[in-house]
């Protein structure tokens, strides 16, 4: 489809409505609501130091993690927002035990899992955060909503973007119709088409991934690694360790310039630390349309059946040779093991 001149996401989304497979109006009304809710949450953030949202709330999380004063301000904000978008029944949040389940929406057809903020920890530091979201589609939604609705695997997702609060604002989403980017107009407050067509190389080099746990690792990841490390003029290696503690700055600059981002199952975390629902799936659902690839280092993170809200799991994902060739040793050591 050709683009001239400025493209707002409101519009880009009208265009494509005819390609949607789902309801057309509904999706324009929830992203309107997201889009709303990124405008509000990056005005808090560019003023993070200018007035008392800084430091910790003084509660954790249903993960024992210790909330931001951004944290609970963005899921206010996304929830409310996605609560008057009339579109969705229930909302799954990091930062909620339990679903919410939006009152007068029983018989809505979606539902949405949110990261609303996504590298909390690096709020005070002035790194780059974001916000991850994921919509799924109830399969009875003449039926009051339950939590079991909410348990449908990543392949089943309507839509999925993020939005990264950095030097500048962008919003980057898939409807399975490929990746597209937008980057926040401050003159005009639109979000304005600056990425179409988003495609990550097959090939990357840059690794990311918390060294500092390097021997709590799996033994095919340690070699893999180190294979990164390795000089070989032939392979353009070693590649560039980059690792910022956000997946959502990672995994973005991987998707734009080919790189792989690790988080794999260790001792401490015998599941992996990153949730299913909210940041592995979308994540997953975007570098695939991109031409990229996401593993538990067993299987496709897609084809992951989660079995409760908050369920964790191990992550490769990034250019998909870096991915097969991180699998494939990883693979061989379970092998080895097991023989």
């Amino acid at each position: 489809m050709p683009h001239t001149g400025l493209i707002t996401l409101e519009q880009f989304i009208v265009d494509q409505q005819s390609l949607y497979k789902e309801s057309r109006g509904s999706l324009s009304r929830i992203f309107r609501s997201l889009e709303l809710a990124a405008k509000v949450v990056n005005r808090d953030v560019r003023k993070a130091g200018l007035v008392d949202i800084l430091g910790n709330h003084g509660s954790t999380n249903t993960h024992g993690e210790d909330q931001k004063k951004l944290d609970v301000i963005a899921n206010e904000v996304f929830i409310a927002a996605l609560s008057k978008s009339g579109e969705v029944a229930v909302i799954i949040s990091e930062e909620n035990d339990d679903p919410v389940f939006i009152e007068g929406c029983e018989n809505e057809k979606y539902i949405i899992a949110i990261d609303p903020l996504d590298g909390s920890s690096n709020i005070d530091v002035n790194a780059s955060i974001g916000t991850i979201f994921s919509i799924y589609r109830r399969s009875n939604f003449a039926q009051p909503p339950t939590a079991s609705d909410c348990m449908q695997k990543g392949k089943h997702q309507v839509a999925a973007g993020y939005i990264i609060y950095g030097s500048s604002t962008m919003l980057v989403y898939t409807t399975g119709l490929g990746v597209n980017g937008f980057t926040l107009d401050d003159s005009i407050q639109e979000f304005c088409l600056s990425h179409p067509s988003i495609q990550t190389p097959k090939d990357g080099k840059i690794f990311s991934v918390n060294e500092g746990n390097l021997q709590d690792f799996p033994d095919g990841i340690k070699r893999y690694v180190q294979y990164c490390k390795e000089k070989d003029k032939a392979t353009n290696r070693p590649y560039g360790a980059r690792y910022i503690g956000s997946l959502i700055a990672d995994f973005h600059r991987n998707l734009l310039k080919g790189g792989i981002f690790m988080y794999p199952a260790t001792e401490k975390m015998p599941n992996g630390k990153l949730r299913l629902l909210y940041e592995c799936n979308p994540m997953a659902f975007i570098v695939e349309q991109a031409g990229g690839q996401a593993s538990t280092g067993t299987g496709r993170i897609l084809d992951l059946l989660p079995t409760n809200l908050h369920q964790r799991a191990p992550i490769y994902i990034g250019s998909s040779n870096m991915v097969d060739q991180c699998v494939q040793m990883l693979t061989e050591d379970d092998s080895l093991v097991n023989n």
